[in-house]
């Protein structure tokens, strides 16, 4: 379990400008950035109180301004002269806006929301769209996932791609999975209440072709307390305590490897649900994988009207930078949106708003430092921290 939310490197989302560097370093770079500055600013503050000779402070002063100054300035001039490859997709949006409290699992049925999601996309899709991204859990009441293919909802998501030149789904729904054989059965899997078996509920990424082709990602980065209870193989009593705000709760099924949806051209989607967003090691998996776009699949409307959700768009902001990867954004309500590889909004929906949106990005196929290695300043700080330790335990000792 963990929450990677509060990293000191996030707080630089907003301003993309300054930031350019985190596709070689992450936001772990950041908050390395953000402890150096400081400890050096204590160090010069300390020595004024102390009276250390002045030629000391000098030289930590001229540290300051290098770390400072060098990463800032490159990042401006990459800012404003970084170029990306035309390859363009054209993208539909759409923010069906239910309310997750009120309608979402329960005063709305997942048909009519379906109804909405398919009006929307009517209204800005073309033949030359080619995906459509709508957002999680979308189709909120559990499918199983032997039966995707032949659900009455996926057939009418068919039926409407058979009006369109090329288009494609990237759709988030509730799925859920049955074990034939139950000594396979996952850490996570429940048991029926009322016969025989186990089956895993999992928050899932649908892709899907007007020929019926079917790709399915689970979340894996799941939200703790709600979605996810620690130790599930040892601790399943746990799940009774997890948060309900509706629909799934509990430990949810998860996989290993993220999946990277791919269309018939061989083009590479990240499809990202909601929490995994703020996971940019997690995001580099997909670029290893050939992922050349990254679409984010949100609900967002748990948040209502509070900082959680402005914060989750910019975090998306981060990821774009560290993969440099174009991104869509589908949030149920919130604020859906399309961002360049610069960490730039391009066009953004209101929170609270039934909308869709439609736009050209592009497809990057290039791996960024970061992409490459993720996180690895955040194991070289761990044993770093293992090393210092073992140090000045060593030096006490003589």
């Amino acid at each position: 379990m963990s929450w990677p939310w509060l990293t000191f490197g996030n707080g630089f989302a907003s301003w993309v400008q300054l930031i350019q560097w985190y596709e070689f370093t992450g936001v772990l770079g950041g908050t390395i950035w953000i402890f150096v500055i400081n400890i050096l600013l204590y160090q010069i503050l300390a020595g004024r109180l102390f009276d250390i000779e002045e030629y000391k402070r000098g030289k930590k002063q001229l540290l300051v301004a290098i770390i400072l100054l060098v990463p800032v300035t490159y990042s401006v001039i990459r800012y404003h002269t970084y170029e990306e490859k035309i390859d363009p997709v054209n993208i539909a949006v759409i923010q069906p806006n239910v309310d997750p409290y009120n309608e979402k699992f329960s005063g709305m049925s997942s048909q009519q929301q379906l109804d909405r999601i398919l009006e929307l996309a009517k209204s800005v899709c073309t033949d030359s769209t080619d995906y459509v991204v709508a957002p999680e859990t979308a189709l909120p009441d559990g499918i199983w996932e032997e039966e995707i293919g032949r659900h009455p909802q996926t057939v009418m998501l068919k039926d409407f791609l058979n009006k369109y030149s090329n288009l494609k789904w990237v759709i988030g729904l509730a799925s859920n999975r049955y074990y034939e054989d139950s000594t396979q059965r996952s850490a996570t899997a429940r048991k029926f209440t009322d016969s025989p078996g186990y089956y895993d509920s999992f928050n899932t990424a649908l892709f899907l072709d007007k020929n019926g082709n079917t790709q399915i990602h689970h979340k894996s980065k799941l939200v703790p307390g709600v979605e996810k209870m620690p130790f599930p193989a040892i601790f399943k009593h746990l799940d009774a305590f997890a948060i309900d705000l509706g629909g799934m709760s509990g430990s949810l099924g998860v996989q290993e490897v993220p999946t990277v949806f791919k269309d018939e051209n061989g083009l590479g989607i990240a499809p990202v649900v909601c929490y995994e967003s703020i996971y940019g090691d997690y995001l580099a998996k997909y670029i290893r994988q050939n992922a050349s776009l990254i679409f984010i699949i949100t609900n967002d409307g748990w948040w209502s009207d509070t900082p959680g959700y402005r914060q989750h768009l910019q975090y998306a902001r981060l990821r774009a930078i560290e993969c440099r990867r174009s991104i869509a954004r589908s949030a149920n309500t919130g604020i859906s949106c399309f961002i360049n590889q610069r960490g730039d909004i391009l066009q953004a929906t209101s929170w609270w708003q039934k909308d869709a949106i439609a736009a050209t990005i592009n497809a990057n196929s290039e791996i960024t430092l970061h992409s490459r290695t993720g996180d690895v300043l955040g194991v070289i700080a761990i044993f770093g921290t293992i090393a210092m330790v073992i140090f000045m335990f060593v030096s006490k000792r003589k």
